[in-house]
């Protein structure tokens, strides 16, 4: 049965860079706000990712769309986790996707977007890195993670690319 606030629409490499600048846009405003923490992360960007239900649409055009959850994985740092409470709503802004019925004031589905800093090994390219968060972490986040999707969304040399599940 489909649900009537899911999007079935199919989900173009240029939706994908649109969330990624959603995103990026979103940090910069946080780390002007936040000129600690962007002292911290803003050079530790792993990648950028399409996760849960909107990324799955996007490998299987079958789940749907209900929102986008678009997730900023930082190399993590001795003095200070990413505050991994942050999750900010945005508007992806057109009808393409149609509305969220819980974004009243927005013109497209909503954006959620979250941070969270993991451990990283320079050796590792992004999928690496993301793909052994999720399968050796024991925390509640990569275990909720790893029942969807992961779709990387930046940096672009790896847009469009299935982080998870693993192949």
């Amino acid at each position: 049965m489909q649900n009537e606030y899911r999007s079935y629409e199919k989900i173009r490499r240029l939706d994908l860079r649109r969330l990624a600048k959603i995103a990026q846009d979103d940090l910069i405003e946080l780390f002007y706000r936040k000129p600690d923490l962007g002292e911290i992360y803003r050079n530790r960007i792993i990648c950028i990712a399409l996760c849960q239900g909107a990324a799955l649409h996007y490998i299987d055009g079958k789940n749907g769309v209900k929102d986008f959850d678009v997730w900023t994985f930082f190399r993590e740092h001795k003095s200070r986790p990413f505050p991994y409470r942050r999750n900010v709503a945005r508007d992806f802004g057109t009808l393409r996707f149609g509305l969220s019925p819980d974004a009243k004031d927005f013109k497209g589905k909503r954006v959620d977007l979250i941070g969270r800093s993991i451990p990283y090994k320079s050796n590792e390219n992004p999928i690496q890195t993301v793909q052994k968060y999720l399968a050796k972490s024991k925390n509640k986040t990569p275990k909720l993670l790893s029942q969807k999707a992961i779709v990387i969304i930046e940096p672009e040399e790896f847009l469009g690319t299935v982080a998870w599940p693993i192949k």
